[in-house]
């Protein structure tokens, strides 16, 4: 470490590379679950890098590295189990809770949308209209549609095309 105080990049790089498997072992004795040590390792390699300059030579560097690791890898348990305590996963629960937020008449109102939106369609040219039909609302691919239309893919691209331009046109007026 007094070598990499004094600007020896190789000495820091090889340091760091040592205090790997020390702070490991500090991590796992003190609880650390195994896929969570590298996350304990990074924190203190970069106390480390950050107080580097505070260490003395003349005292002992185990020491000095054990004591940064013990910190970081308990500040890293009372992370986690703040998280665990904060943080519930039951994706049952999710699935099955009512939103109480939930508006009850915007199923009303998202009916009144469909049904606008299929008053639209309807006022499509036939040919556009089974555009959308078999390629939007049906999710069928070109090649699908087109054996259901006696048409070629390139044409019902084309009448798809012209749907979207007037739906976008007349939704755009409604607004």
């Amino acid at each position: 470490m007094a070598a990499a105080q004094s600007g020896d990049r190789a000495a820091y790089e090889a340091l760091l590379r040592d205090c790997v498997p020390i702070i490991k072992m500090v991590a796992r004795r003190l609880g650390v679950p195994d896929d969570q040590a590298d996350d304990v390792v990074q924190e203190v390699l970069l106390s480390i890098h950050h107080a580097r300059q505070t260490y003395d030579p003349t005292r002992s560097f185990t020491a000095w590295l054990q004591v940064i690791a013990e910190r970081r890898a308990i500040d890293h348990l009372r992370r986690t189990n703040r998280r665990r305590l904060r943080e519930v996963d039951a994706p049952l629960a999710y699935e099955t809770h009512a939103d109480p937020s939930a508006d009850p008449s915007r199923p009303v109102e998202h009916s009144d949308g469909a049904l606008q939106a299929e008053r639209i369609i309807a006022g499509l040219p036939e040919r556009q209209r089974e555009a959308v039909k078999h390629l939007v609302l049906g999710e069928q691919s070109l090649s699908e549609a087109a054996a259901l239309t006696g048409r070629t893919p390139g044409a019902l691209k084309v009448n798809l095309h012209r749907a979207l331009k007037a739906l976008r046109a007349k939704l755009g007026q409604g607004e």
